[in-house]
């Protein structure tokens, strides 16, 4: 029998953001975990007619209340759930936390199991911890830009997958499952600090003890796994598509080799030799051009040639790529993505019915968009009597202040 998602249960303040914070509440969304976004007031939160969506798309199962944090009855509705929450998650800059009145140090004294994630760029304590900052400005000092782009280039920045979403909200997603863990120990909450320097940084721990060795010892865009290597690169074929080689073991080379019908005495030397790779890079450049890429696709499929067709993303959604859950459970799989039956459906896939888009669009989360409904599950709370709406934001009425935590 399945059981229900690791994290459901779970009751979870996100404050609104874009990218890292926001992926952190997906991921515990996604394996059952109630998030709650608190979006800024606005004046039709909370009425027939709200607001659109905001800019953030990682809202999958999430709802929204428009809280004004700058009113006292705002913030003293903020103080008044957190007793009754697991995680709250601030994806501010250093401080702002502090001065909005909810320092991470009275929110555990309001709660001691609570777990704040803080989510920040630039480390709290480094040098550029009071500037502003993206994707491509945290990967930089961290030394993970510099090694990204081809030979005699400037370096490359890969969207910003690196920094926002694998160094940073992945990252702060892992803390909040380890303080989980120490809770369960413990009985007791934690702040966790997570920020896309050190994030992006260990995630290029590979690449940086290889800079160490022949693998990556070279200028950027001349080693083995950044695009020096003729056997580890992407190829044009005919119609203009493209084929990834991932070539590296020997003998997924001669896979390789054979798939393209080049005889291996034509490679002019050991294929480790950096000296072959421009004259091997030629001969491949050419013999891709010779086909489409459905025709590379049919020659390599099954083989172990490490050679596969790039797809874009239009083209996985209309062929009916299922997007899934992040990582499978077998006894308690997180939440469906794709659109569909729950009957019958594998735990790969995941449980229960998926969401409208399966993963492919999103309508977003309009500010105050189910939030009240969340109020009244995990309070007991309805409008006017525990709560009122006040200058397109939620605040506490004099009950609230009595009600019992």
């Amino acid at each position: 029998m399945t059981q229900s998602p690791p994290l459901h249960g779970l009751r979870v303040l996100e404050f609104a953001g874009l990218a890292p914070g926001p992926f952190a509440g997906l991921l515990l969304a996604d394996f059952g975990a109630t998030v709650l976004r608190i979006d800024r007031a606005h004046p039709s939160a909370h009425t027939p007619s709200p607001p659109p969506p905001t800019a953030d798309q990682l809202t999958r199962r999430k709802s929204s209340i428009a809280v004004n944090l700058k009113s006292p009855s705002g913030l003293a509705l903020i103080k008044t759930l957190i007793p009754r929450i697991d995680i709250l998650i601030d994806p501010f800059r250093p401080g702002v936390l502090e001065k909005s009145g909810l320092d991470p140090a009275l929110l555990l004294k309001l709660n001691p199991r609570l777990i704040v994630a803080r989510m920040t760029g630039f480390r709290r304590d480094g040098k550029y911890k009071d500037m502003a900052g993206h994707d491509i400005n945290y990967i930089a000092v961290a030394g993970v830009l510099s090694m990204l782009g081809r030979a005699g280039d400037k370096p490359y920045a890969p969207g910003n997958i690196v920094g926002d979403f694998a160094g940073g909200g992945g990252v702060c997603f892992m803390g909040i499952l380890l303080a989980l863990l120490q809770r369960e120990k413990t009985g007791l909450g934690q702040v966790v600090e997570a920020n896309m320097v050190d994030g992006s940084s260990f995630m290029a721990s590979m690449p940086r003890f290889s800079a160490k060795t022949p693998m990556w010892n070279g200028e950027r865009g001349t080693n083995v796994l950044d695009g020096g290597c003729p056997y580890y690169d992407t190829y044009e074929t005919k119609d203009g598509r493209f084929m990834a080689v991932g070539a590296l073991e020997p003998q997924f080379f001669a896979a390789l080799l054979k798939g393209m019908g080049i005889e291996a005495k034509r490679i002019g030397g050991k294929r480790d030799d950096r000296r072959t790779w421009p004259a091997m890079r030629e001969l491949f450049r050419k013999t891709f051009k010779s086909r489409t890429r459905d025709e590379w696709e049919g020659i390599f499929d099954g083989t172990d040639a490490c050679c596969t067709p790039v797809f874009e993303q239009a083209e996985l959604e209309k062929a009916g790529f299922d997007q899934r859950p992040i990582v499978t459970l077998k006894s308690s799989p997180g939440y469906a993505i794709q659109d569909g039956e729950a009957e019958g459906r594998p735990a790969a896939e995941g449980q229960g019915i998926g969401i409208e888009g399966s993963g492919w669009t999103t309508k977003g989360l309009r500010p105050g968009a189910g939030g009240e409904e969340v109020l009244a599950q995990w309070m007991g709370w309805s409008r006017g009597r525990h709560y009122d709406v006040r200058e397109g934001g939620l605040e506490s009425v004099e009950k609230v202040g009595r009600s019992k935590l």
